[in-house]
């Protein structure tokens, strides 16, 4: 079972967005193991985005990540790293395929609404930063399609 880290981005939180995010991740067969809101401040986003320091737009992004709460969580599936990274769709919304997060919700490059690890690497230093063992859990997902969502009689 492979693990990723999302963050829901401060854009997408302040327009009212975590949910509907949150069920394309389950819609997507991507199991939720852990879940919280965070509001990090400059030092964390600068520390957590540390492999970007170089690049122009570092500043920026770590201003935009602090601006206000994140939603993050822990996915997991079997190919949960790229089941992520395609249902984000491309860093530009304006690039992203249809149906994609980042198209339908995002605004910009850097306002995109979600953050998802790239790799097993990115993903053996994310999840942790935000979360520790005790915070994540181990559940079997039921899907029940008879009707409706709840429990049947």
């Amino acid at each position: 079972m492979e693990r990723t880290l999302a963050i829901i981005k401060p854009d997408a939180v302040a327009r009212g967005k975590i949910g509907e995010i949150i069920r394309r991740f389950e819609k997507a067969g991507l199991r939720i193991s852990a879940l919280k809101m965070v509001h990090l401040d400059k030092r964390q986003a600068e520390e957590f985005y540390h492999v970007h320091r170089a690049r122009p737009f570092f500043d920026s992004l770590t201003t935009f990540m602090a601006s206000g709460p994140v939603a993050v969580l822990v996915l997991e599936g079997e190919t949960a790293i790229s089941t992520l990274r395609a249902i984000m769709g491309a860093t530009d919304p304006a690039r992203a395929s249809p149906g994609t997060i980042r198209r339908d919700l995002g605004t910009s490059i850097e306002q995109n609404t979600v953050h998802g690890s790239d790799s097993p690497e990115s993903a053996a230093f994310e999840v942790p930063y935000f979360f520790q063992g005790p915070e994540t859990f181990d559940y079997v997902r039921v899907d029940r399609h008879k009707g409706g969502d709840g429990p049947s009689s």
